[in-house]
């Protein structure tokens, strides 16, 4: 069964790079990603139009290419994260968390019996054909889901501490769009607000040991960010990088 490298490498402190993925429904952009040399992606679920089968088939596509498959949900509903994870997740980002009772049982759905209530219904598919007993399966299942938390709201920053206090939560990837406009500064992602909101949940992290992380639209952010330590660090989107690159190339050959 396949060790999440993600997981592990942010517990060591290790950098580790990702993108948005929304738009494009071909496995092969999973392939792309990882021969860039992306470490996870996460699968938009929440504001993509991706449907399970779809969800299935990136997963697999990622996984088998090296790249880490994290499927951010709609809701914080049960269905929706025990089938992402059945379908091949190696994480979850729950979105617009506010309330640590909620986020307390959103976790317990990541997480088979006796750290939660997640219901077996996996097949030799989802641990790669390996002959492995149903107690290893948990065990493995258990210690390799990664759960991420979004903070996204000026309350999300105001009971940050009181999220983060949860257990269960690996890692914060903070929604910049979604917080810079709650913070009333829309679009602004390095306005003192922001810059003063991104850091002190980067500091509660560190207090409560979990990982720092942020989402950015531009190389310039991504760079900003990492700096100032989060360091589960996603940079731009599939299509946003397709047409990066496709524009770069018809303005060099029109000039």
């Amino acid at each position: 069964m396949r060790v999440n490298s993600v997981k592990k490498a942010l517990k060591e402190g290790r950098l580790q790079l990702g993108c948005g993925f929304a738009q494009l429904r071909s496995p092969e952009v999973a392939r792309i990603l990882a021969a860039a040399g992306f470490n996870w992606t996460f699968l938009d679920a929440e504001h993509g139009g991706f449907d399970q089968e779809t969800l299935q088939d990136l997963c697999q596509a990622a996984v088998a290419a090296g790249l880490s498959p994290i499927v951010r949900v709609a809701e914080l509903q049960y269905a929706l994260i025990a089938r992402a994870l059945d379908c091949g997740a190696q994480g979850i980002i729950f979105p617009r968390v506010e309330s640590p009772e909620v986020l307390e049982r959103a976790v317990s759905w990541t997480k088979f019996p006796p750290l939660g209530v997640r219901g077996f219904g996996l097949t030799p598919v989802q641990v790669d054909y390996e002959r492995a007993t149903i107690p290893q399966i948990i065990d493995h299942m258990n210690e390799n889901v990664m759960v991420v938390l979004q903070i996204e709201t000026e309350l999300g920053v105001e009971r940050r501490d009181e999220l983060l206090s949860v257990p269960g939560v690996d890692v914060v990837l903070v929604g910049p769009v979604d917080l810079s406009i709650s913070l009333g500064v829309p679009g602004d992602f390095q306005h003192p607000k922001m810059v003063e909101a991104m850091d002190k949940i980067r500091d509660s992290c560190i207090a409560h040991g979990v990982v720092p992380g942020t989402q950015t639209r531009t190389l310039a952010l991504a760079k900003f960010w990492k700096d100032r330590g989060m360091i589960f660090l996603g940079s731009g989107s599939e299509t946003g990088f397709l047409l990066e690159k496709a524009s770069e190339t018809v303005a060099a050959l029109r000039s």
